[in-house]
C-alpha cells in the first residue's frame, strides 16, 4: 500500500491503488516519485477514473436507485427486502448518520458518493498541480492526461453537486496536513457549476483531447463530447428554481446550451435514427409495437446495444457510457417470472399516463393531471379524442410500446415455467423458448399484479425499454452499458433552457427534433412561453424515461421550500379485472394503502455523512448540513 492523500471534505486519510504504484519494495511511494515515472504518472491518473459510476440496475441489490425513488417505477424489492434502499425510502428510514443512499455497500460505483467523489477530486486535483512539472516522455500524453484529470474533476463535482447541492467547497489546489481548514467557505451552486464549467473549458481548449474516443483499447476514456454535455445539464441546474437562489440567469443557460449542441453536431454527434438490426428488432418476434413500428424499434434498439469505439460508430447519439456492463436484465430488471426471481423496476401508472396518443394530444391535463392528492381521479385532456379508459394501451407514442410491458403485450424467450390453466391466454404451454402474452390482471398466476411477491408487478407495468425483445437463460445477453449521456438529453436541456429565455422558435424546433425521431408529430405551432415549457417537460418525462433523469428533475423543478407531496407522495397501479367474456376492467388505486415518505422537503437533497457534518462544524464553525438533516 502507498500514501495517497485522501480529501474526505477537509479531513484527510488514506487510499490506495494497485499495479503499478505499488512496486517499491516497502509499499510505499511518495508523491514526488510517482510523478517522476511515466508509467507512474499513467496510473495515477487511473485513479481518478475508478468510482464513475456504473448506474443503471447496478445500485445495491440490483436495482435502480433513483428510478425507483421518484414517480417512474416501484421496486419489488421494496415489500420483498424492505431493508433494501428502496424498502427505507418509501418509508422514510433514513437520516443523516444513516442513509440507504449515502451509507450503503458500493455497488459498481453506485453509493457512498461523498467519501468516493471527494477521493477522486482530490486524486484529479494532485494530478493537475503536478503535471506540468511530471516526467511524462510524450508531450501530447501531458496535455491529454491533464485535460482528462480536469473533465474528471468537473464529473465529480457535478455528480456531488446533484445530489448534495450547495454544500461544497471548491477545491482549485490539493490540500495537505498543515492546511488552515478553518478558512474553508461553502459555494453557492451557481459559483460551484461555474467551477465546473471552468474544468470543462480547460478539456475543451485542449487539442490533444479528442472529440470521442474511436478504440476499445480506449474504451471508457473522458472526451472533449463529455465536456459539453456536462456543461448543458450543469448550466440548465443551476437556473433551475431550486438552484438559482433567486437570480434569473437563463438567459447564460441558453446561450452555453446552444453553444454546447451546436459543438457536439458539429462535431458528428447525431440522433440514433435508423434501425440498424432489423433481424432482431423489426422481426415477427420481437413485438416492438404494432405492426413493427420502426420508430419503436429504434428506441428500443438503441437502449438494448452498447456503443462500440469506432471512428465511423453506427451509435452517434451517445456521448458518453459507462464502462461496467448490466448484468442479466432480464433476471433482475424484466418480467421476474421469465426466469423465477425479481422484476425490479415495475413502470408506474404515473409514467404510462405521460404517454400522448399517436396524435400528439397528451392523455391528462398538464396543468392538474389529477383531480385527488391520491391520484385516483385522473383529469382527463379534453381535446384528446383517441384516448379510451376501457381500452387503454391503443393508439400511443411509439416509445410507449418500446419501453413497457402491459396488459396483453407479448414477449417471446425462454419461459422457465408451464402454464397453469388460471392463465387463459397462454395455457397450456411447457418450459421453453416460446411466446407469451405478458397478461398482467390480478389472479395471472405468473404475470399478473400482486402486493408482494417478487417476481410479480406492483404496478400492471413492467420496464422494457432496456431489455433486449429475446433475452433469457438461452439467449443470455446482457443489458447495455449504461449511457451516461446523450445527445437525446442535450437536445432537450438546449429546449428548455431556450423556452426559459424566451426563445420560443428555437425551443420548439429542438423539442420537434426529438418527437420527429419518435414518430410524434410537432407540438402546436405558436405555443405560447409557459405552455411551451409545460410540453418540454412532459418531453422529457417519455424521452427520458427510467435514464435517472426525473428523480434530479424533479427536485431541481422545485423551489427550496417545496416538497414533492404532488408527485412522489402517492403513487398508482392499473388493477385489471379479467371478466367472464374475455373483456377487462381497469381501475386505478395506490401500489400499496400508505403513502410514500420519500417525499418531504428534506429528500430534496441527500444529507452529508453525520461524521463528515459534524467535522466540518467543528473545524470551520459553520453548518454545511442540508436543511431537515
Amino acid at each position: 500500500m502507498k500514501k495517497i492523500f485522501r480529501f474526505l471534505l477537509l479531513t484527510l486519510a488514506f487510499t490506495s491503488c494497485k499495479g503499478v504504484l505499488d512496486m517499491a519494495p516497502d509499499g510505499k511511494l511518495t508523491m514526488d516519485e510517482i510523478f517522476a515515472d511515466n508509467d507512474k504518472v499513467g496510473a495515477f491518473l487511473n485513479t481518478c477514473y475508478v468510482n464513475i459510476p456504473a448506474k443503471g440496475t447496478r445500485y445495491f441489490f440490483w436495482s435502480r436507485g433513483p428510478v425507483n425513488w421518484s414517480d417512474e417505477s416501484w421496486d419489488t424489492d421494496a415489500e420483498a427486502e424492505s431493508w433494501i434502499m428502496s424498502g427505507r425510502m418509501y418509508n422514510g428510514d433514513a437520516s443523516a448518520g444513516n442513509h440507504p443512499i449515502t451509507n450503503i455497500s458500493t455497488e459498481a460505483g453506485n453509493g457512498e458518493y461523498w467519501g468516493r467523489y471527494w477521493t477522486s477530486i482530490r486524486n484529479c486535483t494532485e494530478f493537475i498541480s503536478r503535471i506540468d512539472e511530471a516526467t511524462v516522455r510524450v508531450p501530447s500524453d501531458r496535455a491529454r492526461w491533464k485535460a482528462e484529470a480536469h473533465l474528471l474533476r468537473a464529473y465529480y463535482y457535478s455528480e456531488l453537486l446533484k445530489w448534495f447541492g450547495p454544500a461544497l467547497p471548491i477545491e482549485r489546489e490539493p490540500y495537505d496536513f498543515q492546511q488552515d481548514f478553518s478558512t474553508v467557505t461553502k459555494a453557492s451552486y451557481y459559483e460551484v457549476v461555474k467551477f465546473i464549467i471552468e474544468d470543462c473549458d480547460v478539456a475543451l481548449a485542449t487539442a490533444e483531447l479528442p472529440w470521442r474516443v474511436t478504440t476499445g483499447s480506449e474504451g471508457g476514456r473522458v472526451h472533449k463530447g463529455l465536456a459539453e454535455a456536462i456543461k448543458s445539464k450543469m448550466i440548465l441546474f443551476a437556473a433551475s428554481p431550486l438552484n438559482n437562489g433567486g437570480q434569473n440567469i437563463w438567459q447564460e443557460a441558453y446561450e452555453i446550451n446552444k453553444k454546447s449542441l451546436e459543438n457536439l453536431r458539429t462535431n458528428g454527434y447525431e440522433l440514433y435514427n435508423r434501425v440498424n438490426l432489423p433481424q432482431t428488432y423489426l422481426s415477427d418476434v420481437a413485438f416492438l409495437g404494432p405492426n413493427k413500428n420502426e420508430k419503436t424499434a429504434i428506441y428500443n434498439e438503441y437502449f438494448t446495444q452498447t456503443m462500440n469505439y469506432s471512428a465511423a460508430p453506427v451509435d452517434r447519439e451517445t456521448i458518453y457510457q459507462s464502462r461496467d456492463g448490466q448484468g442479466n436484465i432480464w433476471n433482475i430488471d424484466g418480467i421476474g417470472s421469465q426466469d423465477g426471481y425479481k422484476s425490479g423496476t415495475c413502470p408506474t401508472q404515473e409514467l404510462v399516463d405521460a404517454y400522448e396518443t399517436i396524435d400528439g394530444e397528451p392523455i391528462l391535463d398538464l396543468d392538474k393531471p389529477y383531480l385527488d392528492d391520491q391520484h385516483l381521479q385522473p383529469n382527463y385532456n379534453k381535446a384528446n379524442k383517441l384516448y379510451d379508459p376501457a381500452n387503454p394501451y391503443v393508439n400511443r407514442d411509439p416509445r410507449f410500446y418500446a419501453s413497457i410491458y402491459y396488459n396483453g403485450s407479448k414477449r417471446k424467450a425462454m419461459w422457465n415455467f408451464a402454464e397453469a390453466p388460471e392463465s387463459v391466454e397462454n395455457y397450456p404451454a411447457p418450459i421453453g423458448n416460446r411466446t407469451r402474452i405478458i397478461a398482467t390482471y390480478a389472479g395471472e398466476p405468473q404475470t399478473g399484479i400482486h402486493p408482494t411477491t417478487r417476481r410479480a408487478t406492483r404496478t400492471g407495468y413492467y420496464e422494457r425499454k432496456f431489455l433486449h425483445p429475446n433475452s433469457g437463460g438461452d439467449n443470455p445477453i446482457a443489458g447495455a452499458n449504461w449511457k451516461l449521456f446523450r445527445l437525446g438529453e442535450t437536445i432537450l436541456n438546449f429546449a428548455e433552457a431556450a423556452a426559459e429565455a424566451g426563445q420560443v422558435a428555437e425551443a420548439a424546433k429542438a423539442v420537434n427534433e426529438i418527437r420527429a425521431r419518435a414518430g410524434m408529430p410537432a407540438l402546436p405551432a405558436g405555443l405560447a412561453k409557459e405552455a411551451l415549457i409545460k410540453r418540454i417537460r412532459a418531453e422529457r418525462r417519455v424521452e427520458l424515461a427510467m435514464e435517472e433523469n426525473r428523480y434530479f428533475d424533479l427536485r431541481r423543478w422545485s423551489k427550496p421550500t417545496d416538497d414533492l407531496a404532488k408527485t412522489d407522495r402517492w403513487i398508482t397501479a392499473m388493477e385489471i379485472t379479467r371478466n367472464a367474456n374475455g373483456t377487462f376492467t381497469y381501475k386505478r388505486r395506490n401500489v400499496r394503502g400508505t403513502e410514500r415518505k420519500n417525499y418531504t422537503n428534506k429528500f430534496l437533497w441527500v444529507p452529508i455523512p453525520l461524521n463528515e457534518a459534524n467535522r466540518l462544524r467543528s473545524i470551520t464553525g459553520t453548518d454545511w448540513q442540508n436543511a431537515g438533516w
